[in-house]
């Protein structure tokens, strides 16, 4: 017997086909909180627009007629070089929805990373079993708050620890202010008439929506009042870090670290001479800095100044297959995604991220074979053409 394919599945045929249908699920204020960016949005656009600048030069009687995406990083064999990256709130997608991602990250045999902002504590997540996790944590204000996280995440048995650089200010995103977007959510008139519109989201988040919540913040017999606890975590940040910092977070956590937010050569140079495992080129999806570089933009330099010495990782506006196989050419080990996993949450939850992988592994393995390459490792510079010349 043939089991029919769900509706959505048929017209989520790429990540922007699963953005209009996340769309179409959510209630705007709520959409436009995993969508939107700081201000103008500029670096947001930025980040999509900077991978039609680099073009692919295919060699198509090299011969590929199978193709292996597999990669080890950090000891650890994934099955693609593609990450489900940190993103707050989650469970505010789907119900439960940071683990649902994690169990579809392992199904798809990668790695995905927790957000600090999860909706689920990080002990919950890792009672799914879902491996290689990776755990995100920031520097606050409270050192010894830094040092609990990273203790939990430790005993917890997270697979690497990712010190996310630029949140050290809240950014200005400007849609949640029009939108009058608050956490936890509240809706106006004008947003309760269009409520209607939205009743398969609504009804299937009735029980969870009164208890999103920031689970790694909660302390032990308080009360997990999300506008207290994000009130908590905004206090928390600080701009004074520095790479003290850093090398005080070296000392507490054994395994793999690796900062995110890197957008300028010297400080990932600066982080392979003080240990760091890796780097991940970000600018927090534009939310942050509007005008700060591309992460694209940003990577060759990065990529000159770390010499192969430690992997470099990759996030935003990563929205094609074609786009991760430009980034690892250009000296990327593997991409992380963010946005593309809520949008998959909002449209099915686990099968929607599910999906969202597969949408990748088939265009990476499209692009590699059309380009004549058989492995991951045979995607190079000598693949691209730039700037009207052979790179």
């Amino acid at each position: 017997m043939t089991v029919p394919v769900p509706r959505w599945r048929r017209r989520a045929y790429n990540v922007e086909a699963m953005r209009a249908l996340a769309r179409a699920q959510l209630p705007q204020p709520v959409f436009d909180f995993a969508d939107g960016g700081a201000e103008d949005e500029q670096t947001l656009r930025r980040n999509e627009t900077a991978f039609d600048e680099v073009a692919l030069l295919p060699r198509p009687l090299s011969g590929a007629a199978t193709r292996d995406l597999s990669i080890t990083l950090f000891g650890q064999r994934l099955s693609m070089p593609v990450i489900v990256g940190p993103t707050g709130l989650a469970g505010l997608f789907w119900p439960d929805g940071e683990r649902c991602a994690a169990r579809a990250a392992q199904a798809a045999g990668t790695a995905f990373c927790l957000s600090h902002g999860s909706v689920c504590t990080l002990e919950e997540l890792a009672g799914t079993g879902a491996a290689p996790r990776w755990m995100q944590v920031f520097i606050y204000k409270d050192r010894g708050f830094t040092r609990e996280l990273t203790e939990r995440a430790a005993q917890a048995g997270y697979d690497a620890l990712v010190l996310t650089t630029d949140n050290q200010m809240l950014g200005n995103r400007e849609r949640d202010i029009r939108n009058g977007f608050s956490i936890p959510p509240r809706f106006g008139l004008s947003g309760l008439a269009g409520m209607a519109l939205k009743a398969e989201w609504l009804w299937r988040m009735r029980r969870d929506l009164k208890r999103v919540t920031f689970g790694n913040y909660v302390r032990p017999g308080e009360a997990a009042d999300l506008k207290a606890l994000a009130g908590r975590m905004a206090s928390l940040l600080d701009p004074s870090m520095s790479w003290q910092d850093v090398d005080d977070l070296r000392k507490i956590w054994r395994g793999p670290l690796l900062l995110k937010g890197i957008l300028h050569p010297d400080e990932a140079r600066m982080g392979v001479e003080r240990g760091i495992d890796g780097v991940i080129v970000s600018n927090h999806g534009g939310r942050q800095l509007d005008g700060a570089a591309a992460s694209m933009d940003a990577l060759p330099a990065i990529v000159d100044a770390i010499s192969g010495r430690i992997p470099i990782l990759i996030d935003g506006g990563i929205r094609r297959g074609s786009d991760v196989v430009k980034a690892l050419a250009l000296g990327a080990q593997a991409c992380l995604v963010g946005r593309p996993q809520l949008w998959g949450l909002a449209v099915a939850g686990e099968a929607g991220v599910a999906h969202m992988l597969a949408i990748y592994r088939q265009e990476i393995d499209r692009v590699m074979g059309l380009c004549g390459v058989t492995s991951i490792a045979g995607i190079d510079r000598s693949l691209l053409h730039q700037n009207g010349r052979h790179t």
